[in-house]
């Protein structure tokens, strides 16, 4: 499955209120703990059916703060959320992206 970039608030609100459990990545092209995150979130979606959206925080800067502020947690970069109905039913950043745990949270 391919991954979508957000660039606006429309998009954003568009892929939120889609149905079904979906993926959301906070990403910074300029850090490397954030390219990490990256490589473990890629690895999850190709061998998943889970829709996957990323916004890059620093060229997509309005977009990044609609989230902290939508869903009222802190803004981290790199950061995913596991969406439904929504909802955030899942969150973390940093060194917790991994492939295990947002397999663990998609399948929970």
């Amino acid at each position: 499955m391919s991954i979508k970039q957000l660039h606006t608030l429309e998009e954003l609100e568009q892929y939120v209120q889609a149905p079904g459990k979906k993926l959301l990545f906070k990403h910074s092209t300029t850090c490397p703990i954030s390219a990490k995150a990256n490589t473990e979130f890629q690895a999850y979606v190709e061998g998943a059916d889970t829709p996957a959206a990323v916004v890059l925080v620093i060229e997509d800067r309005p977009v990044s703060n609609e989230i902290a502020e939508r869903f009222g947690i802190k803004h981290e970069s790199p950061q995913i959320f596991l969406l439904e109905g929504g909802d955030v039913r899942w969150n973390t950043s940093h060194w917790k992206i991994t492939r295990e745990a947002i397999t663990e949270a998609v399948n929970a």
